[in-house]
Formats: C-alpha cells, structure tokens, sequence
C-alpha cells in the first residue's frame, strides 16, 4: 500500500531526516519518501495507515488533507 500524507511542519532536512527514521524504527520493511518542496510523506509499507500517521504526530508533526 502506498500513502501519501502532507505534513506541513516539515520545514527542514533534518526533521526529514529525524522523521523518516522515526518511521523506519517502527517499520523497518517500508519505503519511505520525503519531499520537502511539497512537504509530503509518501510510504509504501503493509503496516496501516492509521500506524503511520500516529508515528508522524508522535514525531511532533500535523498532517493536514491536501
């Protein structure tokens, strides 16, 4: 399943960086993309997308509908 989430609270390469490993730890098998110019997430992963937009808000991010 691929998700694409737009996190408007992305504003630079480090909380990228810090939120794709947030990601990462929890889900280790998912793909993980970050456009900062857009400012979106897009994953491809089997876990739910109800998992993915917790670790993104536990992340210190907002996830808003595009």
């Amino acid at each position: 399943m691929a998700l694409k989430l737009h996190v408007p609270t992305l504003s630079t390469s480090e909380a990228a960086k810090s939120l794709r490993e947030t990601i990462l730890t929890s889900e280790p098998e998912a793909k993980v993309d970050i456009d900062l110019d857009a400012k979106t997430v897009t994953v491809e992963s089997q876990a739910s997308e109800t998992t993915f937009k917790q670790l993104i808000v536990a992340a210190g991010h907002q996830i808003t509908n595009v």
